[in-house]
């Protein structure tokens, strides 16, 4: 019992087994056998290695971003004057990365809490009964009092009064001054597997650059300052269609960098798309079009509170941090080369089946690639294929 297990445990460490190959000299196998090796060799170099860059380990950002606009604008609305400013034509003032520049709005101004009409031709009502007392209407001002005004044939609300009339949309755009507007954008990355920092103020773009460039996809694309009717012109939309009712605007700010070269060659990209819909699409085949929003401003007068109440018609912009960094690492280097090597097994796959299924010599085939043992004994000593019976051995 000892020596076989002393045997057994000398054939594991001092022996070495290896699969049976049969060498098959057959024209069309050989041809389709290296036609698919050459077809893997080439994915790996061309698509794992090349376009993949499988031989890299990958790494996304954290970011941070801040805005800020510049600009004046101005309006004449029934002759009054009025010019806006920073803080009066963006929301929200501190700079973030989603943000609204009023370019149309409409102005409700002196507005109390009280009671009047609705709008005509809204609510329409011939009698106290088609305005219930302490309802609301989706689209009403106010609760409704139970009075049908007969002057205006609507429903008497309880609501800041008078109430708003947005039925018609300044046109042209109040602000088309807008289009002059810049913005400037601030964007710091840190890529935290590699331990790398970077500004899209990249070297080069020091305040004097800044004091007089203006961003443009040729001549200065890594200026940080954007004029706003050239992002909605890049985005592929009409500033004056855009203004009137508003939209939206992703800028999207691309970091895609190898870190196997020089760190200062990672630097930014700069992409504008329409989230406004389609600009070959009509508006009125769309429901819903613009993008706006109210907002009030409350002060006394005479100790009685009162707002003015805009209706902001403006264009959302988006700004998206998008990355991508790479650096050569042995690791997923040799995954790739491993998982490569192991396609190389489909050239044996198709060729075996091509072989033993399809070429007319497969049965020969058969017999020269497997040894049958089921009912019949194997003469080691005879040729591949060649069986003895066991009647014949005894």
């Amino acid at each position: 019992m000892k020596s076989h297990i002393t045997n057994a445990i000398s054939d594991f460490f001092c022996e070495y087994e290896t699969p049976r190959q049969v060498l098959v000299r057959n024209r069309r196998v050989g041809v389709v056998c290296r036609l698919i090796q050459l077809g893997v060799l080439a994915y790996i170099i061309v698509w794992v290695f090349i376009y993949e860059k499988g031989y890299q380990s990958t790494d996304t950002a954290v970011s941070s971003v801040f805005t800020k606009m510049k600009g004046v604008g101005y309006t004449n609305v029934s002759g009054e004057e009025r010019v806006w400013d920073v803080a009066d034509y963006v929301f929200p003032s501190q700079g973030d990365a989603s943000f609204v520049v009023m370019t149309n709005y409409i102005i409700t101004e002196g507005q109390k809490m009280g009671k009047c009409p609705e709008l005509p031709g809204k609510h329409h009502c011939s009698s106290g009964s088609d305005c219930e007392g302490g309802r609301y209407k989706r689209t009403g001002h106010g609760q409704m009092t139970g009075v049908c005004v007969n002057t205006t044939k609507t429903c008497e609300v309880l609501a800041w009064c008078p109430v708003e009339d947005d039925s018609k949309i300044p046109d042209p755009p109040l602000l088309m001054s807008a289009e002059n507007y810049t913005l400037f954008i601030k964007n710091s990355v840190t890529f935290p597997t590699f331990k790398v920092s970077r500004s899209n103020l990249v070297e080069g773009i020091d305040k004097n650059y800044i004091g007089n460039c203006l961003h443009d996809p040729k001549t200065a694309p890594l200026c940080p300052i954007f004029r706003l009717g050239d992002i909605v012109k890049m985005s592929g939309f009409s500033f004056e269609t855009i203004a009137k009712v508003g939209g939206a605007i992703g800028i999207v700010i691309d970091w895609t960098c190898n870190f196997d070269v020089d760190v200062r060659k990672c630097k930014p990209t700069y992409e504008f798309h329409g989230l406004y819909g389609n600009p070959d699409e009509k508006d009125d085949v769309r429901a819903s079009v613009g993008y706006n929003f109210r907002y009030a401003k409350h002060y006394l007068e005479d100790k009685v509170q009162k707002r003015t109440l805009l209706k902001v018609f403006g264009i959302r912009f988006d700004i998206i941090v998008q990355s991508l960094a790479r650096k050569f690492d042995i690791i997923p280097t040799l995954t790739a080369i491993g998982s490569g090597v192991g396609i190389f097994g489909v050239a044996t796959v198709v060729c075996d089946l091509m072989m033993l299924y399809l070429l007319p010599k497969r049965e020969f085939y058969k017999n020269m690639k497997f040894k049958y043992t089921e009912s019949q004994t194997q003469d080691p000593d005879s040729e591949a294929g060649s069986t003895e019976t066991e009647a014949s051995n005894k």
